[in-house]
């Protein structure tokens, strides 16, 4: 019923809950991505077999949602400027897989 592993050095538990009970978007994963090749990386291996969502969120094989999203998007949808982190907002929403660059050209006008 029970399974303890190691998540790129996290140590996680993890639980059957039985046939009842399946994955919704009510229980998800995020992970902080540092850079482009990063979010490209695990984008690519987790949607294999799974399905791309939005801003940033997808489903892996098993129906679990992850959410892939840079440090830097925080950043900029903090800006006090509300034309530019509203600018951002709308980069993000348009987007499946996060975009740094997109999101810094969309934060300067």
């Amino acid at each position: 019923m029970g399974v303890s592993f190691v998540l790129d050095g996290l140590e996680l538990q993890a639980l059957n809950g039985g046939p009842d009970f399946h994955f919704t978007e009510a229980i998800s994963l995020f992970v902080k991505a540092e850079t482009q090749e990063e979010i490209d990386r695990l984008w690519d291996r987790l949607t294999e077999g799974g399905e791309p969502s939005r801003c940033g969120w997808l489903k892996d094989r098993y129906g679990l949602s992850w959410q892939i999203v840079p440090p830097v998007l925080f950043e900029l949808l903090g800006d006090p400027d509300p034309a530019r982190n509203g600018r951002v907002m709308r980069a993000m929403l348009g987007m499946s897989k996060l975009d740094i660059a997109a999101l810094r050209a969309a934060a300067d006008g």
